[in-house]
């Protein structure tokens, strides 16, 4: 006999075409590739958000060939629940692909109360690691990253606890991520000494965010790193949504985002200007601000949220033309770094 269940659920099977559009590109010098662009899970995976819209964006992510997933021990809100609801989806649609899968978190920022859920020491990372794998239910990271440098705790100290957790079968590969150049060569010979896999350095880098073109590819040349960069859209300025306004339902007219509308009103003027470059490359801005992360030689990959799976779909776009002119990059410059 039927039943009368009308929500049209329908188990996950992977695309087949999941492999033929979408770019990869090596991270440094190491074994991994990574794809062009990569899905971070800091908003819209929350205990406030909708789990059957976070499951339409993992399954869309993975069938346009996105084998990277980005998190950390304190996105939600409240802090974890990002890795729990993953750990819940995955195990739902995932565990049949989890070789194919490349899946990060990171501890840095606090956690939880009292002097050992913060920062980065050997306490704190190794607890971090415990738990998130427990929440994500899961034997092991493919990446674990240490989010922030600690300006307390040696840095020897945090290089030979993330050693530990590659030593002890927790994670694959370590990365670090808004660490300064000289501490990101500092770290780098630590683990190399080491002989652990230190593979990537996460950065915050677009239109809006530049300062790391100044010393810090530099670096990551030097150590043969690769880069990821995260908040490509500078959560969500590098769209087209705020041209006329803050929508309600927007980043910036939410409670509970770090997006404040005066810092939207602030950008308008630039956003207004890109959005005319774009425009006259037959591109949205989104697709604009990640292509233009992707032409530089030192990024491995685009860290992209995504409220919907429509809007993947527009940012995965972007990987079609990464190629600019002389004079597009002149106006760009003009614009961003004035």
């Amino acid at each position: 006999m039927r039943i009368n269940d009308k929500s049209n659920y329908k188990a996950y099977v992977a695309a087949e075409y999941r492999y033929e559009t979408m770019q990869y590109k090596r991270s440094g010098n190491s074994g991994v590739l990574l794809p062009a662009i990569s899905l971070g899970l800091w908003h819209n995976f929350s205990h406030f958000d909708q789990l059957a819209n976070a499951d339409n964006i993992l399954r869309t992510a993975f069938d346009y060939g996105i084998t990277h997933f980005d998190l950390a021990n304190n996105y939600g809100p409240p802090y974890g629940s990002a890795e729990e609801n993953f750990g819940t989806l995955l195990k739902r649609n995932f565990s049949a692909y989890r070789d194919e899968l490349f899946i990060a978190s990171k501890a840095g920022y606090d956690m939880w109360a009292g002097p050992y859920g913060n920062w980065g020491s050997r306490k704190y990372l190794i607890s971090s690691i415990d738990q998130s794998l427990k929440r994500m239910q899961l034997d092991y990271v493919d990446l674990f990253y240490h989010h922030r440098p600690d300006p307390e705790t040696p840095l020897e100290e945090t290089a030979v606890a993330l050693c530990d957790i590659v030593r002890q079968g927790k994670a694959l590969y370590i990365g670090i991520s808004n660490y300064e150049a000289d501490r990101t060569k500092k770290m780098a010979s630590l683990l190399t000494e080491l002989n652990v896999p230190f593979i990537i350095h996460q950065a915050k880098y677009s239109l809006f965010e530049r300062g790391i073109e100044k010393e810090l590819f530099a670096a990551l040349d030097e150590t043969k790193l690769g880069c990821i960069a995260f908040s490509p859209l500078a959560q969500g300025m590098l769209t087209d949504k705020y041209l006329n306004g803050i929508p309600a339902d927007s980043r910036a007219g939410k409670e509970k985002t770090y997006l404040q509308p005066e810092t939207v009103a602030a950008k308008l003027s630039q956003i207004k200007q890109l959005n005319t470059i774009a425009e006259g490359r037959g591109q949205k801005l989104s697709q604009m601000a990640i292509a233009w992360i992707l032409s530089k030689k030192q990024i491995s990959s685009v860290l992209v949220g995504a409220s919907s799976s429509k809007q993947l779909k527009e940012n995965l776009v972007a990987i079609k033309n990464t190629s600019f002119s002389e004079e597009e990059l002149k106006k760009i410059d003009k614009i961003t770094l004035m």
